[in-house]
Formats: structure tokens, C-alpha cells, sequence
């Protein structure tokens, strides 16, 4: 069973914490990515489960046993690294086989388990050539053939695909999840590419300075982020944030007002200071909504830039169009813009004012300061403290 049980992990270095307190219960057989921005501690995590690195405390159980502070070679693990590091001198079948060659394994298995892992990856017609004939993508199906040949309870990975050029990465992603289903072993990734954690996991893991923000499928993570710092890191273009605060009538900001029923929610209070989100592509132009249940009034906006993206346009919007000549470049602040999402053939143009108005059901609001959340969607019987 390739379950992995990581229970108040940290690791302290010096006066530094690199991974503050993590709790992970992996399944035997999931795709967990381990996502986050650069020193979040995701690989650090990664290098105590794989025995490269002692936590300060904490235990660590994979298959079932406790592994904390057993070598690499015992923990029934193998790692696929960013660098690809094939040996130059060794042909393809022999850089696979150089592990089980290490451990005096018998020829004859040896040559199955190449053989199958060459047929699993597609490679048996390139056994036989050297490491600079081959792709960048040869390449990292030929470092992770050498991990598959070692029959281990979990892969992991530490962005083994980072290396690879834009197309080729898509390629991979795709192969990557064709052979975890095809092999049913667990796969702990660490990626800071969120595009990669959404497509290929089970599960995301997100972290933050060293502390687990939220684990949860994609969806979860995309539509009902824990707090406000997976809400901005889970989604590109990132969500708008509006602070405001808490009124008798709902949320209110300098330019968005949005009506809230208070009473439906325990944690909201008049004048409390609170951030609102939303999502690009939940920000509609108003003379092109669709049906929305429920819709905010009406937003006064000037169109700023354009971003055609192909199957999308990106439109930044300057909210304070009510001031005398508009703002300067320079003088429009966070709080002054927002970002909408539409379809190509939308009409829309630089300079223009428009109306906007904004699907109720999809916005979030956070706590200030904490940045816990507090609700998805401002309908009735939405409330986060209401499914607690």
C-alpha cells in the first residue's frame, strides 16, 4: 500500500522555518500536487519524505511504516528531479537498468523490467541510443523509466517538467497521467505551475511560507478557496480583491457597492472591514450578460487595456471614470481596477465606459487581516459558518 502519513512535519533551519507543522494523509494510488510560490517549502517537504532531508520533528509513515529517519534506499520511494541527469556515457536501456545493476539484481529481471518500463513509456525503439540523440522529452520519459524499473510504492517528483519548452510540457502532463493510470502508484509532484497541479491531481496541496494553506481536488481549491492567498495563487488571471466594509445594506467600497443580507451570516457584523474577490470570467459587460440569477447594480468602468488571449479577452478596467479627466496611468491605484474576462468576438474597446455587473453566487469575501474565508457566493444559505 503506497499510503504516505506526513504528521507535524518541520524543518527548522537556524533561525528559519522552511516547513512550519505540515499534516498530509496521501492515499495509496492518489496524484497529489504539493503547489505554491518559490520558498514555500514545497520541495523541502518533498526531500523529508524522500529521506534527502531530516525533519526537526514530525513523523513520516510510507506503506505503513514509519520512515522518519530511514536512508532513501529503504523507503520504498523513487524521485524523478528537475534535472534529468541521464549519465552521458550509458545508452537508454543502461541509464534505466543502472539502479537495479547497483543492487545485483539478476539479468534476467533486469531486462523484464527495462523492457516493460520501455513499453509503458514508448521507448523501446530508442533503448540502444545515447543521451544527446535523444529529445528533451526522451530524456524525461528515459529518468522516469529509471524511476518505474525500481517497482516503488510512491513516485516523486520535483518539477520534472520545468526544463521542458511550453508545447512539450503540455505533451508530458498528458503522459504523466497516462502512466499513473496505467501503473496505479502514488505520486506526490511539486510543481509551482498551477496549469500542471489543476490538470494532473487528485488532489492539490497548496502552501505558503511553509504552512499548509488547503488540500482538495482542483475544483475545490478553484471554487471554494480556504482564504484569500489560494484564492490569488489557484487561477490565472488571478481574482479582483475589493476592501471594503460591512454595512447596513451589505458590502461596500469606493466604487463597488454590493447588497448582502448581514443576518445570514454570524461573522459579519457592521463595520467590519472585509475583502471581496471575483473572478475575471464572473464580471460581465451588463449589455452582454448572460442569465445571472442574481446580479450586482450596475458598475460605472472605463476600458484600460486589451488582452486577446485567442479563446478570451482580457480587459482591464479603470473603476474611477468618475473623476474629472479620469486618473493618469500613474495615479490609478489596486483599488481603482479590476479585470474582466470575455469572449473574443466580445465589442469592446479601449477608452470605452461601460457598465458592468457581477454574478452575486460567484463572489467571495475574506476577513481582513487573516484573510480566512467567510463565504462563496452571497445567496441565501451560503455561508461557510453555516456548514461548520
Amino acid at each position: 500500500m503506497g499510503d504516505v502519513i506526513l504528521e507535524n512535519i518541520v524543518k527548522q533551519y537556524e533561525d528559519v522555518t522552511a516547513v512550519e507543522n505540515i499534516n498530509l494523509n496521501i492515499k495509496d494510488g492518489e496524484f497529489i500536487c504539493l503547489v505554491g510560490p518559490s520558498g514555500c517549502g514545497k520541495s523541502t517537504t518533498l526531500e523529508t519524505i524522500a529521506g534527502l532531508t531530516k525533519p526537526t520533528s514530525g513523523e513520516i509513515t510510507v506503506a505503513d511504516r514509519e520512515v522518519t529517519y530511514l536512508p532513501p534506499k529503504d523507503r520504498q520511494i523513487a524521485m524523478v528531479f528537475q534535472n534529468i541527469a541521464l549519465f552521458p556515457h550509458m545508452n537508454v536501456h543502461d541509464n534505466i537498468s543502472f539502479g537495479l545493476r547497483l543492487r545485483n539484481f539478476d539479468s534476467k529481471e533486469v531486462k523484464k523490467r527495462v523492457e516493460n518500463a520501455a513499453e509503458i513509456l514508448q521507448i523501446k525503439e530508442i533503448l540502444d541510443r545515447m543521451p544527446d540523440e535523444l529529445s528533451g522529452g526522451q530524456q524525461q520519459r528515459v529518468a522516469i523509466g529509471r524511476a518505474i524499473v525500481r517497482d516503488p510504492e510512491v513516485f516523486l517528483m520535483d518539477e520534472p517538467l520545468a526544463n521542458l519548452d511550453a508545447k512539450l510540457r503540455v505533451h508530458m502532463r498528458t503522459e504523466l497521467q497516462r502512466l499513473h493510470k496505467e501503473l496505479g502508484t502514488t505520486i506526490i509532484y511539486v510543481t509551482h505551475d498551477q496549469a500542471e497541479a489543476m490538470t494532473m491531481a487528485d488532489r492539490i496541496a497548496v502552501l505558503n511560507k511553509g504552512e499548509l494553506q488547503q488540500i482538495a481536488p482542483p475544483l475545490k481549491c478553484y471554487n471554494e478557496p480556504a482564504n484569500q492567498f489560494v484564492a490569488s495563487f489557484i487561477g490565472s488571471p488571478s481574482m479582483n480583491f475589493i476592501e471594503g466594509k460591512i454595512r447596513s445594506g451589505g458590502f461596500e467600497s469606493t466604487h463597488i457597492n454590493v447588497d448582502i443580507n448581514i443576518g445570514n451570516y454570524d461573522d459579519l457584523s457592521i463595520g467590519d472591514p472585509i475583502t471581496l474577490g471575483v473572478r475575471p470570467e464572473d464580471v460581465y459587460p451588463k449589455s452582454n450578460s448572460p442569465e445571472i440569477q442574481s446580479q450586482s447594480d450596475p458598475i460605472d468602468a472605463q476600458v484600460d487595456v486589451l488582452e486577446p488571449m485567442g479563446d478570451e479577452i482580457f480587459v482591464y478596467l479603470r473603476l474611477n471614470v468618475g473623476a474629472e479627466d479620469g486618473p493618469t496611468v500613474t495615479e490609478t491605484s489596486s483599488a481603482d481596477q479590476l479585470l474582466m474576462s470575455v469572449d473574443p468576438d466580445s465589442d469592446v474597446s479601449t477608452k470605452d465606459n461601460i457598465e458592468l455587473v457581477i454574478d452575486r453566487e460567484k463572489l467571495h469575501l475574506f476577513e481582513s487581516g487573516n484573510g480566512n474565508a467567510i463565504t462563496h457566493g452571497i445567496g441565501e444559505q451560503t455561508a461557510l459558518n453555516q456548514n461548520r
